[in-house]
């Protein structure tokens, strides 16, 4: 179906059929249509881009990848109007996640675009550390005070709800705007009129310091299954919210960072498609050179263990399976140690409880693979099974231990875990492994 819709707004706008073209577009929400810019080339995009409505476009703009974003507005830059209606028509966090991308004097000459009033919103989300939540906050909530009838509190909701980043949830905050209590708007619609705001607070609820990491926000929204978290400064006043897709997009960039960091990659990528060759190298050819310098060791110390190669030939055979398994085994636990420190299900102090529990799961996966192994070897050289199955549960515990501690290690040090990635892992398993491996069989055939 979107293959179709894809052909079909590709056949419109080569034929220029700009009136059906609109009426097409009429028809989908912006989420489809940024969908559909994605996948169309970068000047028919822009042509789209161009032709919805002016509702349409700042829903649809915010929905954009980072370099579609750019690319529309570049395509646009001869209609300076255009731009400067929809920066300053943009979501201020939306507008923020734009900007900061930008390289500074591009970010600098799109500000002179918005309004006084736009641009000191601009400037003051800028000037939060990066990656803290007052760079991701958005100054458009309804706040009221509380000696607000409830009546007034609607009217009030009406008056200024139209601009609100959600309506979810109400502030109330006295004269200086400290703020003083969260209310879920049910709460409001559904008392009595005459009542006043103040007898429905208990002046329960969770702020956020608009200079903690956004991490927090993430930790606190989910395990509190809220919507929306306002935002205050150090006295305690109300600047701003986070809403619950502000921290779905935080989610999945972190996840997407620790997914790249796991598998070795210097910076995010943001679309292999798109990305420029020179670029894909560059994110992976730092973490390769590297590695292959660790893997020298593995082969210095296959070379030291000649004599017992040369005697036991069929040892070799089983080299690349009995290291593998080592590695495969550390990537699982590094993969679980990582996801459970990165939700905060596992603490730094619990390395010490799931090391012994590793000890015991790794020493059964051990086993279970020795005498998978030893089947293997029974029929190809029946001389070694007790060599490869001793090693074959000595490398999957140590491979095991590796993968567990490693993420600890790096988190003690200030290191993301996700740092400890799955080709680091094997290395260092690959080298304990042939230690291990040739080690046994040097002991055992008594070299």
């Amino acid at each position: 179906m979107k293959n179709e819709i894809i052909i079909l707004f590709q056949e419109l706008i080569k034929n220029k059929n700009w009136k059906q073209l609109k009426q097409e577009l009429h028809n989908l929400q912006p989420v489809e249509i940024a969908d559909i810019i994605e996948e169309l080339t970068k000047t028919d995009g822009i042509i789209l881009f161009r032709l919805l409505s002016h509702e349409q476009v700042k829903e649809t703009f915010s929905y954009l990848s980072h370099d579609e974003q750019e690319d529309i507005i570049e395509g646009l830059a001869a209609n300076s109007s255009f731009i400067a209606e929809l920066l300053n028509d943009l979501d201020p966090d939306d507008r923020t996640a734009f900007f900061e991308e930008l390289p500074g004097k591009v970010s600098q000459r799109l500000m002179q675009m918005l309004s006084k009033e736009e641009r000191q919103i601009a400037i003051n989300l800028l000037g939060y550390p990066e990656e803290s939540i007052g760079r991701l906050m958005t100054p458009e909530y309804v706040a009221v005070k509380p000696w607000f009838t409830l009546e007034q509190a609607i009217q009030h909701i009406r008056a200024f709800g139209k601009d609100s980043e959600t309506l979810n949830v109400i502030y109330v905050v006295d004269d200086q705007w400290k703020l003083l209590d969260d209310l879920r708007i049910k709460e409001i619609i559904l008392a009595d009129p005459g009542q006043k705001i103040s007898d429905l607070m208990d002046n329960r609820f969770t702020a956020l310091n608009a200079y903690d990491d956004q991490e927090v926000a993430v930790k606190i929204i989910q395990d509190q299954d809220r919507v929306a978290l306002p935002v205050t400064d150090t006295t305690g006043t109300l600047i701003g919210i986070i809403t619950i897709d502000d921290v779905m997009d935080v989610v999945e960039e972190e996840n997407t960072e620790d997914f790249q960091k796991f598998g070795s990659l210097q910076d995010a990528v943001v679309n292999p498609i798109k990305a420029r060759i020179g670029t894909l190298y560059k994110q992976r050819i730092v973490w390769l050179i590297a590695l292959i310098f660790m893997n020298v060791f593995s082969g210095a110390a296959i070379a030291s263990f000649s004599d017992v190669i040369e005697s036991v030939v069929a040892l070799v055979f089983f080299l690349p399976l009995l290291i593998d398994s080592g590695g495969n085994a550390g990537s699982q636990s590094a993969t679980l140690m990582i996801r459970s420190l990165a939700v905060g299900d596992v603490k730094m102090n619990d390395w010490m409880k799931l090391l012994g529990k590793e000890v015991f799961v790794s020493l059964l996966l051990g086993i279970t693979m020795a005498i998978g192994v030893s089947v293997v070897a029974s029929f190809r050289a029946p001389d070694v099974i007790a060599v490869v199955a001793a090693t074959m549960i000595m490398n999957v515990m140590a491979g095991s231990m590796i993968g567990l501690l490693l993420p600890f290690v790096f988190t003690k040090f200030k290191v993301d875990p996700a740092t400890a990635s799955a080709p680091l892992i094997t290395s260092i398993a690959d080298i304990t492994g042939v230690l291990i491996y040739f080690s046994v069989a040097s002991w055992y055939f008594g070299f």
